[in-house]
C-alpha cells in the first residue's frame, strides 16, 4: 500500500494522522508537504483546460481571444465557461489579437461621379442575401520594395472575401481587377451592389463602366466617414492585427503569397466570425445553401 492513500483512509477513519505517519513509517511534516504539493481536482482540471485552450490557440495562429477560444472548443463538444478560459489564458500567458486602426487610402475627387449611397450603414449577415450586397476598399502592405496595395470585394451577407488583388499603384486598374475576380469567382445572376468608399478608384469613368458591362450596381459612403463602410475597413483591421502587424516581407510577391494564405487558407474558411455565429465565412454559406 502506498503512503498517502492509507494516510487519508486512516484520517477519514478517525485515526490519528500521528499514529498512520509511524505506522507507514513516515514524518508528519514530509507527509503535509506532500500533501500539499499534490495539486487538487481543480488544479487538475485546469491544468487539463489550459492545455486544450493552448492548442486552439495555436491553431488559430495566436490570434484567438477568449471568446473564439470558448466557441471553438464549444463546437467540439467541449464545455468550459467564458470567464475561465479567459482566467487560463492570463494564467498562461496567453492573448488574441486586437485591431488597430490605420491610414486611410482614400482620395475623393471632387470631380467624380455623384453616386448614392445604397448600403446605408447595414452591414448585417444574412444567408438570404449571399451575392446581391458586396463591398470594398483598398489599404496598403509595406514591404522591403515599397508599398504594395490590396484592394478587396467581400461579400457582405457572408463576410466572405470573394476577390482581391495587388498591385504597387493605386489606380482605378486595381480596384477594377479586385472587381472582376469576385464576378469570375461568384458569376452572380441576379443583380448586385457594390458599396465602395469616394475614392477616385472607385468613383472614375473607367470603373463605371466596368461595373455596367458587368452588371454591377454601384454604392458609395461619404467622404472621411468610416462607418459607411465599416465591413471592409473591419476586414483590413483584422488583416493587419493577425497578419501584417506580425510579419516582414522583403519582396512584394513575398506578401502576395501571405495574402493569398490567409485570405483563403483562414480567413475565408476557418476563423471564426462572431457575427456569423462563430462560423467561417465557408461554413456560413455551406449552411445558407
Amino acid at each position: 500500500m502506498t503512503v498517502d492513500p492509507f494516510i487519508e483512509a486512516e484520517k477519514l477513519a478517525g485515526h490519528s494522522v500521528k499514529r498512520a505517519c509511524e505506522l507507514m513509517k513516515v514524518s508528519r511534516s514530509a507527509y503535509y508537504q506532500r500533501r500539499q504539493s499534490t495539486p487538487g481536482p481543480r488544479a487538475r482540471r485546469d491544468a487539463e483546460w489550459t492545455s486544450l485552450i493552448r492548442e486552439v490557440h495555436t491553431r488559430s495562429r495566436g490570434t484567438y481571444g477568449a471568446p473564439r477560444i470558448h466557441a471553438a472548443l464549444k463546437a467540439e463538444g467541449r464545455t468550459c465557461g467564458r470567464r475561465r478560459i479567459a482566467r487560463l489564458m492570463r494564467d498562461a500567458g496567453l492573448e488574441g489579437r486586437h485591431r488597430r486602426r490605420g491610414h486611410r487610402t482614400t482620395i475623393a475627387d471632387p470631380t467624380g461621379a455623384c453616386r448614392p449611397d445604397l448600403a446605408m450603414r447595414d452591414f448585417t449577415a444574412d444567408p438570404q442575401a449571399i451575392d446581391t450586397r458586396w463591398c470594398g476598399d483598398i489599404t496598403y502592405i509595406p514591404t522591403g520594395q515599397g508599398w504594395l496595395y490590396l484592394a478587396t470585394v467581400i461579400d457582405i451577407a457572408s463576410r466572405r472575401v470573394i476577390g482581391w488583388a495587388t498591385c504597387d499603384h493605386l489606380g482605378t486598374s486595381l480596384a477594377a481587377d479586385a472587381l472582376e475576380a469576385a464576378c469570375r469567382q461568384r458569376r452572380p445572376t441576379g443583380s448586385v451592389i457594390f458599396h465602395s468608399d469616394r475614392g477616385t478608384q472607385y468613383t472614375s469613368h473607367a470603373f463605371a463602366r466596368l461595373a455596367a458591362h458587368l452588371g454591377i450596381r454601384l454604392s458609395v459612403g461619404r467622404t472621411g466617414v468610416c462607418w459607411d463602410n465599416a465591413l471592409a475597413e473591419s476586414f483590413f483591421s483584422t488583416l493587419k492585427s493577425e497578419l501584417v502587424t506580425r510579419h516582414t516581407w522583403h519582396t512584394h510577391a513575398a506578401a502576395r503569397t501571405a495574402i493569398f494564405e490567409y485570405i483563403e487558407g483562414w480567413y475565408n474558411t476557418r476563423r471564426l466570425h462572431s457575427s456569423l455565429g462563430y462560423r467561417s465565412p465557408a461554413q456560413y454559406e455551406t449552411t445558407a445553401a
